[in-house]
């Protein structure tokens, strides 16, 4: 066993261990608008479930050198946003909205994705995804690095309303192998839904 203490690395060093470590990765796009009216759209792979009532999910969006990106910035000034589930469907458009841009520029135009208005509040979504959530933002929390430059921001959101195709969704449930999530690994490599096994609860 090779053991290794995170303090005697740079931030670089332990993001690698990380995401090689934490695999597969569920991947959340998400789109936010800004002061300016750009719908703003960027995948995030620090990503996960955190409650179910209410319904409530989890985006954490790094920072470069202090500064919010887009997305937790928006995110914050509205106080909304749309999570859509990374699928096989549309992974190559959604790998376009990673694209370096400035803020004027719309990721949504950029990868040529469809934007649709949502139910219960002001972001777009988008109509490629087969799993779309739209949340209100709970809480937005800064964490790590120093108290003066955080090294990213903890988004929750409550989950107001769900969208789902009609060929993943069947009486309440998700069909996994027919919305074809895409997880993240490292690097640039992703995965595809592989090989499905059950293993009952102990009692």
């Amino acid at each position: 066993m090779i053991s290794i203490d995170p303090n005697q690395l740079s931030a670089q060093d332990n993001y690698k261990l990380l995401i090689g470590s934490v695999v597969p990765r569920p991947i959340a796009l998400v789109t936010t608008m800004s002061d300016a009216g750009v719908l703003n759209a960027a995948p995030f792979s620090f990503f996960n479930v955190v409650a179910s009532n209410p319904p409530m999910i989890s985006v954490a969006v790094q920072r470069k050198q202090g500064v919010q990106k887009d997305t937790a910035r928006n995110a914050n000034a509205k106080g909304e946003f749309v999570v859509h589930i990374a699928d096989e469907n549309y992974i190559e458009a959604l790998n376009q909205t990673a694209a370096l841009v400035p803020p004027d520029v719309s990721e949504v135009e950029l990868a040529n994705l469809t934007a649709v208005p949502s139910e219960r509040i002001s972001v777009p979504g988008l109509q490629e995804a087969g799993i779309r959530m739209e949340c209100l933002l709970e809480q937005s929390i800064p964490l790590g690095g120093t108290a003066d430059e955080p090294a990213c921001d903890l988004l929750i959101g409550r989950v107001v309303y769900f969208h789902f195709s009609e060929n993943v969704y069947d009486n309440g449930y998700i069909i996994a192998k027919s919305l074809k999530p895409v997880a993240r690994m490292a690097g640039n490599d992703y995965v595809k839904l592989g090989e499905m096994f059950s293993i009952e609860r102990p009692k």
